[in-house]
């Protein structure tokens, strides 16, 4: 059975040109960036040149690229670091972040005693900045700012830009959780005044296990990792650099192919959208990820007219790799905290958040599979629903 995948939002396949690239530097560049030999040496080149690369694509300055594992280290480094290092008392986050910011916050909380401010969304999962920028001013504290610019479950997007603003003109800090919008958009950071932000490679058709954290020259961030110069002493450890390669070729490729990518995932969205109303009586769709031009584009959030926690396993049997909500809660016997926030009791009780992410890969025959297995799971649910009323 050939597997459909339509779970992007959680990792993507690598490209055969990232495979390529990285084996290549497996057989030939194993030199320790650190030696000073000059096999150590062109190992070093070429995370130079990735680095390079990123803060090109950021308008940033290259010393500002920080190489991770992943977005969860960037996260926690950035926001770790605030707190022990830069002498941050209150963090303002929201309950729409992921889990590795989450956790971090309530860490901080729970060892360091900082006060948290949560700003709540509204049913669309969008947040009113005036608001924000209310809270913001009701303390005096050193604040950290912690909002993700793309909703890795339904896809709303952060006026990262105003926000920044807002951030600056009250002199608290501003870290972006930007994993799943990097590289598939245009962001610019000499223009977006973000202290901070994070990346994984994975999230766009590069290998998991490198990452990278944007960290703003003169923010006076300090590593969590410590035991080496390595990364400006930032994130001490031997640089993996087949993984940053791999990082840097997917990047390339996406950037060189973005407005080609998004156009067709765009109209494989639109086309799931169409396709999902038409088939499937009442479905209804989350946040603003069915609204053009509105939220992320690689992410639709589904919300079904039916009851059938099981739905994620019963489309993985008719080989359909999809997901029920974020990867990283998608396992759990409880709703996402996301859901929590923008669906009231009954729609909880009633349906089911199917969350479909696309690539450039995604067609429009594994859209009519995803649509056939569905709408085949609802009769099914509506013929057992029937028979035991009428037992």
């Amino acid at each position: 059975m050939n597997k459909i995948y339509l779970d992007n939002a959680a990792t993507t396949p690598l490209s055969e040109e990232v495979i390529d690239a990285m084996v290549s530097v497996l057989k030939n560049n194993y030199g320790n960036p650190s030696s000073t030999h000059s096999l150590g040496q062109a190992a070093k080149i070429l995370i130079e040149n990735v680095r390079r690369q990123v803060a090109d694509y950021l308008h940033v300055s290259p010393a500002e690229i920080i190489f991770t594992s992943c977005g969860t280290e960037s996260n926690n480094m950035i926001i770790k670091s605030c707190v022990n290092h830069l002498g941050v008392e209150r963090i303002i986050s929201s309950p729409m972040e992921h889990k590795c910011v989450a956790e971090t916050v309530l860490d901080m909380k729970k060892r360091k005693g900082v006060e948290v401010a949560y700003l709540r969304p509204d049913q669309k999962g969008d947040f009113d900045l005036t608001q924000f920028e209310a809270l913001l001013k009701s303390s005096d504290k050193k604040t950290l700012v912690t909002l993700m610019h793309a909703n890795n479950e339904i896809g709303n997007l952060l006026d990262i830009k105003e926000v920044a603003r807002i951030c600056k003109e009250n002199n608290a800090l501003f870290h972006s959780d930007t994993v799943q919008s990097m590289a598939h958009m245009d962001l610019d950071f000499s223009d977006i005044q973000v202290d901070f932000a994070s990346c994984s490679a994975h999230k766009f058709h590069g290998p998991k296990g490198s990452g990278f954290a944007f960290i703003r020259k003169g923010s006076g961030l300090k590593g969590i990792i410590t035991g080496g110069p390595q990364e400006r002493s930032l994130r001490a450890g031997t640089e993996n650099v087949c993984g940053i390669v791999g990082l840097g070729k997917a990047l390339e490729l996406y950037l060189n192919n973005m407005n080609e990518y998004a156009s067709h995932i765009k109209e494989i969205k639109q086309y799931t959208i169409d396709q999902l109303t038409k088939k499937i009586n009442g479905v209804k769709f989350n946040g603003r990820s069915a609204e053009k031009d509105a939220g992320l584009y690689t992410v639709l959030s589904v919300l079904l007219p039916f009851k059938d926690p099981m739905i994620g396993l019963k489309l993985d049997m008719k080989g359909i790799a999809i997901s029920q909500g974020s990867a990283c809660s998608s396992g759990a016997s409880k709703p996402s905290m996301v859901m929590m926030m923008i669906l009231d009791e009954e729609e909880m009780a009633k349906t089911t958040p199917l969350r479909v992410s696309f690539s450039h890969l995604t067609t429009k025959q594994e859209i009519d599979s995803l649509v056939g297995a569905v709408a085949e799971i609802a009769a099914t649910l509506q013929i057992e629903n029937a028979n035991v009323l009428h037992r």
